[in-house]
């Protein structure tokens, strides 16, 4: 069953206590963990008791401490220590790091203890998740042909994004996934606070941009031999092996232009332009060969019954997110698409109309030149474009009596319904258009704070379940980082005026 729950109060009031008399002590040992301490002070994880308490039994000798190590890896985090074990010995020599996670020196949370919690997240049945490790499965070696620069791995089985876009429009969604209850606290302990505070802006009109990233397992890809084949003199065995982590796969790194063995990760991220800060809101880790295009489908249908209340007004995605079906669905949704076309797709369109338009589905004039686009109308679902010259976007034109004998100019009109591909909402090469795209970014730099900043990869774990649970908790101390760059709270200061009024 859950112990007792310290409330976030109660702990500020321990924290403040504890640091205090070290404070005074040794100034410049404290300050060190000045952002860490910051971070930790507004971490409220009171939201976190009813979502864990379902899956505490009833019965049974409590757990004990469970907001005290979600906290200790938050700090773990933060000051980059990938090593359990050598995460509690640094705990039981530094009375400092014991007081900042809330816990006093003589009961400081065992090994096991955090090791008991990330499984205890992981909704997967600890029978099958244990025959798995233990089972045998195939050896598949290291592909040796390579693709071409910026190329992706293509979807392994043709029609499957359309299979999977029918089932999102069905309301179908993997709600038995593993994962979902770590989505669940990311949203309640990160996102929907961050929302509160206004960091991720009008939660009614969101901006979301969604993209995958490369995870190297800490793995071997070679596995265990549990065949007699060596002493058969048969080195280069396919045998089935046993495999630290055999959720991982082979998949393409189409940036560093190789092969690497793991999983990919799929990001829903926000930006805020006025902290320029990039703010992910959605999580999720899949095999390595998959699609990002297929991904997104996985990743729209579950954010959207995770934040019901929140409106996902656009979505901007790489090329890889280009396929009609991914169109048709986030036009069902009230969701305007800002993808840019795939080069591969260049003869894939459905518009068969008289109007003579270009690669990027703008209308080209009588001249040759392409028309300025001059609104959406919502009335009647269609776009409209003007002439160049009428609207003073060129100096001269040849055509100018041959074409329309109005000061106005010729009009023309595009229909997103005809051809929800080329004919977006937001026209390609507008100036909205390409505002919005410059967000897209957004994604890549979550995937560098999470590899980089965070040094995800470093902690070389094994099992989709630890990365996912990894990934949560960087991604939490992310939102901390915007709100306290937002907030501009500062806990040593706030010593400083606790210690000025007691003298």
């Amino acid at each position: 069953m859950l112990g007792a729950w310290r409330s976030h109060s109660d702990y500020q009031s321990f924290l403040v206590e504890n640091i205090q008399p070290i404070y005074a002590s040794d100034k410049n040992r404290v300050i060190q963990f000045s952002e860490a301490l910051s971070k930790l002070y507004n971490l409220d994880l009171d939201v976190l008791k009813p979502v864990l308490e379902p899956y505490y039994s009833n019965t049974g000798s409590p757990a004990k401490n469970q907001p005290e190590v979600f906290r200790s890896f938050v700090l773990m985090s933060l000051l980059k220590c990938h090593s359990i074990t050598k995460w509690v010995y640094m705990l039981h020599h530094d009375d400092l790091l014991c007081y900042m996670i809330g816990v006093s020196p003589d009961n400081i949370p065992g090994v096991g203890t955090h090791y008991d919690l990330i499984n205890r997240l992981w909704l997967e049945d600890p029978d099958i998740e244990k025959d798995r490790q233990d089972s045998l499965h195939p050896f598949k070696r290291k592909p040796r042909k390579k693709l071409a620069k910026n190329q992706k791995l293509p979807p392994r089985h043709p029609g499957i994004i359309q299979k999977f876009v029918d089932l999102a429009l069905q309301g179908k969604i993997f709600e038995s996934r593993p994962e979902k209850l770590l989505q669940q606290i990311f949203a309640d302990v990160a996102v929907r606070p961050s929302a509160n505070d206004g960091i991720l802006g009008d939660i009614e009109k969101l901006t979301i941009s969604g993209d995958g990233t490369c995870i190297k397992t800490g793995g071997s890809p070679f596995g265990i031999r549990t065949c007699d084949c060596a002493n058969k003199g048969i080195f280069n065995c396919d045998c089935h092996r046993k495999f630290s982590d055999p959720d991982a796969r082979y998949g393409w790194d189409s940036y560093h232009e190789t092969w690497f063995y793991g999983y990919s990760g799929y990001f829903l991220v926000t930006y805020n332009e006025e902290l320029k800060s990039d703010i992910p809101i959605y999580l999720r880790l899949v095999e390595a060969p998959r699609y990002d295009g297929v991904t997104a489908i996985i990743a729209l249908s579950e954010a959207r019954a995770l934040y019901p209340d929140f409106v996902f007004d656009k979505f901007i995605g790489d090329c890889a997110h280009d396929n009609y079906p991914t169109y048709h669905l986030l036009n069902k949704w009230n969701i305007k698409p800002v993808i840019p076309l795939n080069k591969k797709n260049k003869n894939n369109s459905k518009y068969q109309g008289t109007i003579k338009i270009n690669e990027n589905g703008i209308p080209v004039c009588m001249a040759g030149l392409s028309m300025v686009y001059n609104g959406f109308m919502k009335d009647r679902n269609r776009i409209k474009w003007r002439c160049p010259f009428a609207t003073g976007k060129v100096d001269s034109c040849n055509c100018k009596d041959k074409c329309s004998s109005s000061d106005y100019g010729r009009t023309v009109y595009t229909k997103p319904s005809s051809d929800p591909r080329l004919f977006t909402v937001i026209p390609r090469g507008s100036d909205e258009w390409k505002g919005e795209m410059k967000k897209r970014t957004s994604s890549e730099r979550v995937n560098k704070r999470l590899l980089n900043d965070y040094e995800l990869e470093l902690s070389k774990t094994r099992g989709k379940k630890r990365w996912s649970f990894w990934i949560m908790i960087h991604s939490i101390n992310i939102h901390l980082d915007a709100r306290l760059k937002k907030s501009k709270f500062d806990f040593i200061s706030m010593l400083d005026g606790l210690l000025g009024r007691v003298a």
